[in-house]
């Protein structure tokens, strides 16, 4: 803790080796921000510049990957100077901002998730309703929402932790996450409480509601026609592999943070970079190749950078 200032600091401990590999770090960190950044944003302007793409579906998808490169961001620039830096530290109040973002975004992906469901759940199951159901209107309010309600979930924890008194200065990570609860004196019943309460409600609740629409759809898609079939086929095996991801992440999140298993420090390293490095790569992967409309764009896309 630095006196002198009255900022306490908190030390980086998860690093392996950062002193002998910190360059070798910092180009694929680097060249991963970069990728992130480049791949989500495409997908985004071309749903922002194409008319066709001007469907709710879209706009949740450029909603989901917009959300990655935010996520990213509030990581990666503070990643790529650790790595070249002597010591990896950071400021108790930035690494709260830090559990912030990371949280609140994460949050966030599961209700868009969720409003994604509900969208193909109206699309497939109640077509003739869909337009007067999922207006501009309705769009708008789920976004809000989507990102409103674990903001405000995660502000009051960040809060409540900023009020609380540290005894350990040593993080086990890379970035601030769950684990910074382990740092403070005692643990505080009600910011454990509440900390169950916004898991519950930004994912348990959000998960159930995926998995019951998505029943809904299996249902109705099975008694309709094959052309019913290939549709949902088509839209919701792609938000099922991304919601499969961003769940085994998230579970990794609670056992290894929260619960504070014992991993290796190098496999916690490993882990820890799949959450940061593999999900924001996947979303505009998946979305780019398995989704028609926005496949076709990128094609033309490549095609005319081709020709130039």
């Amino acid at each position: 803790m630095d006196v002198e200032l009255n900022v306490t600091y908190i030390t980086l401990g998860g690093y392996v080796e950062v002193q002998k590999y910190r360059y070798v770090y910092f180009v694929i960190m680097f060249t991963a921000y970069i990728l992130i950044i480049c791949c989500n944003s495409t997908i985004v302007s071309l749903i922002w510049i194409h008319r066709n793409l001007h469907e709710p579906m879209y706009i949740f998808i450029a909603a989901l990957l917009l959300n990655s490169v935010l996520f990213s961001t509030a990581i990666y620039p503070k990643l790529l100077i650790d790595f070249l830096s002597e010591k990896q530290i950071i400021s108790y109040s930035a690494c709260l901002f830090q559990v912030f973002i990371f949280y609140s975004l994460g949050g966030s992906e599961f209700l868009l998730l969720a409003t994604m469901a509900y969208d193909r759940y109206v699309s497939i199951c109640k077509p003739l309703q869909y337009p007067t159901i999922m207006r501009k209107n309705t769009v708008s309010t789920f976004l809000v929402l989507a990102w409103l309600l674990p903001a405000s979930h995660i502000a009051v924890l960040a809060i409540l932790s900023a009020e609380t008194k540290l005894c350990n200065f040593t993080l086990k990570g890379i970035f601030c996450n769950n684990a910074i609860y382990s740092l403070q004196c005692v643990r505080s019943s009600v910011i454990t409480i509440y900390g169950v309460v916004a898991f519950v409600d930004l994912t348990i609740l959000p998960l159930l509601f995926i998995i019951f629409t998505y029943t809904k759809i299996l249902i109705i898609s099975y008694r309709s026609c094959r052309e019913v079939r290939k549709k949902a086929a088509e839209t919701c095996l792609t938000h099922l592999l991304v919601l499969i991801s961003l769940s085994c992440l998230c579970a990794y999140d609670v056992c290894i943070a929260r619960v504070e298993s014992n991993f290796p420090k190098t496999a916690r390293l490993v882990m820890t970079l799949q959450v940061i490095l593999y999900h924001p790569l996947f979303n505009p992967l998946i979305y780019g190749f398995k989704m028609k409309e926005i496949s076709k764009h990128l094609k033309r896309l490549f095609c005319t950078a081709k020709i130039i």
